[in-house]
């Protein structure tokens, strides 16, 4: 079984591999690239953790450097302050930058659910919905990331504020399931695996759960973009072949990761990224997979929904002029996907 499994993965590579990549062949503008990320063995950034060991950076002519952070909002300022080139991030940021006058877009979209979820430590024993959050400690990956973005929605909608819990960065791997046992937290807002360990070992009940379409309807009422290429739309503009590039070998992986098995997708991964149980990290992967894009697209409504989201509790957004269509671009996405499809 294991070597037709092999067989079968290796049709799949071959049937994605290098006839689509014409464009990442030509000289680019640039080829030594910084990629900045927070909380890489997240299954939230699952794509960029496949494109590197699958090869395809490679393949496409980039010699890349990944800095994994603590949380979204640290990559972003990596990206801003200019040690990263492009993020693999939240689309929110994209939003969030544009009312600070800091523009930066998307080009290729990962997911399209979050598969961000809000639970209680069940240490704490005393939450039993999202008003029970009231003045306590909430973990987060990193204040200001999409973790911290989603529990501010969801307080809002309750018709609480953000300031009425404690927020506390806890990172998303092995230090937030520490947070959780040691009772350092009273609620997490994290992502799998950790999600998933944490209800293995009976430690967590989940509050609010936005890894299905189900799940992400009742928290935001409609689809909603999660973790997307980004950049400064200056690199875009000075460096068309590499941004190029760069959608090409997200896209590769997304249509890879479409065809691919659970043993296929475990096989390319560190050891390390299943936190010492492999079996359970098949079962996160696998309530996670729904929640990764198809094709690498940007849509008009998810990009209305995330809008409509941080108006309801960032009064910069709330206050701004934002023009969407300077939030992300299909453009790179969509010449990937005349040569990779073919």
């Amino acid at each position: 079984m294991k070597f037709k499994s092999l067989i079968a993965a290796a049709a799949v590579v071959m049937t994605l591999g290098s006839a689509g990549l014409a464009a990442a062949q030509q000289k680019l503008e640039k080829t030594d690239i910084k990629i900045a990320v927070g909380g890489k063995p997240l299954l939230y950034y699952l794509p960029l953790t496949l494109a590197e060991r699958l090869g395809y950076f490679k393949d496409a002519g980039l010699n890349v450097e990944i800095s994994d952070f603590g949380g979204g909002s640290k990559s972003l300022q990596a990206l801003v302050g200019g040690s990263a080139d492009v993020v693999t991030g939240a689309y929110d940021h994209t939003i969030q930058m544009q009312a600070k006058g800091q523009p930066i877009v998307g080009v290729t979209q990962l997911g399209r659910y979050p598969g961000i979820v809000l639970a209680a430590v069940n240490k704490a024993g005393t939450i039993k919905s999202v008003k029970d959050l009231k003045g306590k400690k909430v973990g987060v990956t990193a204040p200001g990331s999409s973790t911290n973005f989603m529990l501010n929605y969801v307080l809002t909608s309750m018709g609480m504020k953000p300031d009425d819990v404690s927020v506390i960065g806890v990172g998303g791997g092995a230090s937030a399931i520490a947070a959780i046992k040691r009772g350092e937290i009273d609620a997490i807002v994290n992502l799998d695996p950790v999600i998933s360990q944490a209800e293995a070992d009976g430690d967590i009940t989940v509050l609010a759960d936005t890894r299905t379409a189900k799940g992400t309807m009742e928290v935001y009422g409609g689809p909603y973009p999660a973790a997307v290429l980004y950049t400064k739309p200056d690199f875009v503009k000075e460096n068309p072949k590499t941004t190029q590039a760069l959608a090409d070998v997200f896209v590769r992986t997304l249509l890879w990761l479409n065809k691919a098995s659970t043993e296929d997708v475990l096989k390319v991964l560190p050891p390390e990224y299943f936190l010492g149980n492999k079996d359970l990290y098949a079962q996160a992967f696998e309530h996670s997979k729904p929640t990764y894009s198809p094709d690498g697209r940007f849509t008009q409504d998810g990009a209305e929904a995330a809008l409509k989201v941080l108006k309801a509790f960032d009064p910069a957004v709330a206050s701004a002029n934002i023009d969407l269509s300077k939030t992300y671009t299909n453009q790179y996405v969509e010449d990937a996907l005349k040569r990779l499809q073919k």
